[in-house]
Formats: C-alpha cells, sequence, structure tokens
C-alpha cells in the first residue's frame, strides 16, 4: 500500500515538473520577439509606448504584461479617387496615388498619436483636403494645360502637412483631369476651333507666300527681258558704229558667224549646188 502511494506521488511529482517545465518554455518563447527589416517596434506596457522604437532584430519583453506593436518603415503607397470643383466651379475629379514612409524613429509618437490606422486617419483626409484647395486655385483649362505645376502645388502642399505627422511624401502621381459630359463636348469644340483657325492662318500665309514667289518670279523675268533688250540694242550700235568706221565690217561678221555650210539653191533659178567632196 505505501508503494503504491509512493509511485502515485512520484507521478504528481512528474505531472507538476512537466507542467512546469511547459510554463517555463512557454514564458521564455513568450518574452522573446523579432522585428523584421524594414519594421520597426512599439514596446508596450499596458497599452503605454515606450519612447524609443526598437529596431530589426530580437528583444526580450515580459509576458502578459507587455505587448509589441509593428510598424511597417519601408515605401506604402495610398491610391484614393479625389473630387473637387475648380476655380471656375467645374466639377473635376482624378486619382491621386501618394508614395510615403514614416520617419525614422517615429512610431512611438505615430502609435502614441494615432494608433496603427494612422493611413486612414491622417493621410486620406488630408490627400482629400489638399486635393479641393489646390484645384480651387486653377480653372478647368488650367488643370488641363498647367497639370505638371498642379501636381508639384499638391505634392510640395501635402509633403509639408504630413511632415509635421512624421509621414514623409516620396512622390505624388494623378490620373487626367475628368469633368462633366458638358464641359469636355466644350473642350472638345473649342480645340476644334482652334485647329480650324490655324490651319486658315497656314493657308492664308501659304497664298501670301505663293503670290510673292509670283510676284519675284515675274520681276526676275521682266529684268531679264530687260536685260535682253538692253544687251540686243548694244550690240546693234556696236555693229553700226563699226560699219560707220569700215564697210568691210558686215562681211567679216557674217565669215565670222558662217556655220561652214552651203546652200542648197542659189541664183533666182534656184539651180542647186553639187557638194564636190575634197580630197
Amino acid at each position: 500500500m505505501n508503494k503504491t502511494k509512493m509511485n502515485r506521488k512520484g507521478q504528481s511529482g512528474l505531472i507538476g515538473f512537466g507542467i512546469l517545465a511547459v510554463f517555463v518554455i512557454f514564458i521564455l518563447f513568450s518574452s522573446i520577439y523579432t522585428i523584421q527589416s524594414g519594421q520597426e517596434g512599439v514596446l508596450l506596457t499596458f497599452n503605454k509606448a515606450d519612447p524609443v522604437a526598437k529596431e530589426p532584430g530580437f528583444h526580450m519583453k515580459v509576458p502578459i504584461v507587455q505587448k509589441v506593436a509593428k510598424f511597417d518603415m519601408k515605401t506604402l503607397k495610398y491610391v484614393a479617387p479625389a473630387s473637387s470643383a475648380s476655380k471656375d466651379l467645374q466639377i473635376v475629379s482624378t486619382q491621386l496615388a501618394v508614395n510615403y514612409r514614416l520617419a525614422a524613429g517615429s512610431s512611438p509618437d505615430v502609435f502614441t498619436e494615432v494608433g496603427m490606422a494612422y493611413e486612414d486617419r491622417v493621410i486620406q483626409p488630408l490627400v482629400q483636403e489638399v486635393v479641393k484647395s489646390t484645384t480651387a486655385k486653377f480653372t478647368a483649362e488650367e488643370l488641363i494645360t498647367k497639370r505638371s505645376e498642379v501636381k508639384e502645388v499638391i505634392k510640395s502642399t501635402l509633403s509639408e502637412l504630413l511632415d509635421s505627422r512624421d509621414v514623409i511624401v516620396e512622390e505624388v502621381s494623378m490620373t487626367d483631369f475628368d469633368f462633366s459630359p458638358e464641359f469636355n463636348a466644350a473642350i472638345e469644340q473649342k480645340v476644334t476651333a482652334a485647329q480650324n483657325a490655324l490651319k486658315a492662318e497656314q493657308d492664308l500665309l501659304r497664298i501670301e507666300i505663293e503670290a510673292q514667289q509670283r510676284e519675284a518670279r515675274a520681276i526676275g523675268e521682266k529684268q531679264a527681258s530687260i536685260a535682253e533688250a538692253e544687251g540686243q540694242a548694244q550690240r546693234i550700235s556696236l555693229v553700226q558704229e563699226e560699219l560707220s568706221k569700215s564697210p568691210q565690217y558686215i562681211k567679216w561678221l557674217t565669215i565670222n558667224n558662217w556655220d561652214g555650210a552651203l546652200p542648197k539653191v542659189t541664183g533666182n533659178g534656184g539651180i542647186p549646188l553639187i557638194n564636190i567632196p575634197m580630197e
């Protein structure tokens, strides 16, 4: 009987030791936590944040009493549609994409002031606010023609506002602005009218250039005719002058201009000449 009791007592001891060992292992593993690369950890003691962010690596905490909130510190993207009114009260909509990240070491402050849902509580409302305030400074037409300028205004304003919340804006991109069907039709008509006006202006310029070319050709031909007439007159004057000096000049001029070909007929009867080959 005593031996049986001793066996039972021994078994109870082993069970107790096993439970204790399991508890110790649980405490040990619960005390160790890991912060991955690209993360920051916030150690919470009864939900109160430790002011120093935990960097990547292995860390210790007190089980049950402490827990860890992990923040992604890599570049993230927030994409959302935005609707607003232009300076001339045209309804405009676009889709904005914001690449952002948390400032290094800022996770404890972000957790204390905003919590884990900082994108919904901070970034989303500020994006909508900045888009509305920016588009209100430009007319609908300027939103199209000055798109890059509008984007830079949105980026700089958003960066300034989020910087005070420990959020760094890296890039902002947006799709083309979309307007009401009536405004789109008006813009299309305006573009068509501008294209027609440009074509008419180009046609007029072409006609003017062609007229100037015709005028230039006419002046050139006139000047050429005058020059030719003056040259002919000078030649006649020269011949007359030479004739007055020497009656034989006309014979010399005839011989000098002869191409060497004999006439086919000569005299009143038109007696043909016979070509006699020269040996």
